[in-house]
């Protein structure tokens, strides 16, 4: 859609200069009319394209938690709404989140409420955040609702960055694994069999494995690459299915070490953001619906969905969540004691501390395993590799000796 950058009066005689969205130049002029701004003059935004089209910055978690804590802030201090985004999409330092923000306030300014004009942007804004906004508009606390977004919103990011961290490692040292063997296999390993055909002679049974392996890769490498790339493409899409996604989840859970730290992500998860939803007035059907649908697990997701449907029908949270293989014993029993007492919001948080820490500490126990068993597998292997191809010289020098 065209983009038009305009300058006009708004109502009470504030200059105003911005840009809208609209299929024409006399759409974009209704459309402010419509809003009370009287256009001054407005023309299309050329658009810079570089060598693939026109090049977009992406919004970052980070960028989300900023904005999010900066809008609590100003709303806190008695800044008006619109005011607070107008201040935020100019000081923005990311581009395309800044002109989003704009949108917003345009949005807002014509008269719909904060939370539908978030909602116009799912990809950005999550169903969480825009529910957890429209509980804070209706309950007339939006500044006390934007603080615990901002919280909520902030742990989850570093929940996020810690288990991506911890991944960091492991994956460069498969990834240098697969290049090192490769380029042995490929260049390397054909320079010692050619030698080893000329001298001639009878082979140790780990060379000739080798030198089968390396010249099945030279005949098949291009093959392999593409069954590679074939069968992750495969895969991915097997995991866009209802069914694969489940299995595949379900499989991931059974995982040793791994599958453990997945389900107290998921526990820590479920309660942080649980907890706040109804800190915030979310009602609990609605809740649950909303943190079903972030788990990230199919089968967490049918756990809270299966208690939702149980806590429709008039029975407890926990009973389901008992019945369930991913939340343990002691969350269901906290969750027991939170719903008898009338306190399960402060109860899920009490959960959602104690997880973070169980969290911390599996992540830190599978660094410290893997690290050990990849460095191993990987010492292993280029052991075999080079053992295996100077076993013939050590024969030969033998018998030159």
């Amino acid at each position: 859609m065209p983009v038009f950058a305009y300058a006009g009066t708004a109502r009470g005689g504030k200059s105003v200069t911005a840009e809208i969205n609209a299929d024409t130049r006399e759409v974009a002029i209704e459309q402010l009319r419509s809003q009370g701004i009287t256009v001054k003059s407005i023309e299309e935004r050329k658009k810079g394209k570089g060598l693939f089209g026109e090049r977009k910055q992406s919004i970052s978690d980070k960028d989300i938690v900023v904005f999010t804590r900066q809008f609590a802030t100003m709303i806190n201090a008695g800044l008006p709404l619109v005011q607070c985004l107008e201040i935020l999409a100019t000081q923005c330092d990311n581009k395309t989140f800044g002109k989003l923000i704009g949108e917003v306030k345009m949005d807002v300014e014509s008269g719909t409420t904060y939370a539908d004009a978030l909602k116009k942007h799912p990809k950005v804004f999550s169903s969480l955040y825009s529910n957890m906004v429209q509980a804070g508009e209706v309950g007339g606390a939006l500044d006390v609702t934007m603080q615990r977004l901002a919280n909520q919103l902030e742990k989850a990011a570093k929940l996020k960055a810690q288990v991506k961290a911890a991944m960091v490692y492991p994956t460069a040292i498969v990834g240098v694994a697969i290049i090192v063997v490769s380029v042995l296999m490929v260049w390397v390993i054909p320079i010692f069999s050619k030698m080893f055909t000329d001298f001639g002679g009878t082979l140790p049974a780990p060379t000739l494995f080798v030198i089968a392996v390396s010249d099945f890769m030279q005949q098949y490498i291009v093959v392999m690459i593409i069954a590679a790339v074939a069968g992750l493409y495969g895969l991915k899409k097997y995991y866009a299915t209802p069914g694969g996604k489940l299995q595949i989840d379900a499989l991931m859970l059974k995982l040793p070490v791994v599958g453990d730290l997945i389900r107290k992500i998921a526990v820590a998860q479920f309660t942080r953001t649980f907890g706040t939803l109804l800190q915030s007035g979310v009602p609990i059907m609605e809740g649950l619906e909303i943190v079903a649908r972030i788990s990230g697990n199919k089968v967490v997701e049918n756990a809270i969905l299966d208690a939702r449907q149980n806590v429709g029908e008039g029975k407890t949270l926990s009973d389901p969540l008992s019945k369930s293989a991913v939340f343990p014993p002691m969350v269901v029993q906290m969750i027991n004691v939170g719903e008898a007492t009338g306190a399960l919001d402060a109860m899920l948080g009490k959960i959602a501390d104690f997880y973070d820490d169980e969290v911390d500490a599996a992540v830190a126990a599978l660094t410290s395993l893997l690290e050990p068993m990849l460095m191993v597998f990987l010492g292993t292997v280029i052991g075999f590799i080079v053992i295996a191809m100077y076993l013939p010289i050590f024969k030969m020098a033998a018998v030159v000796g």
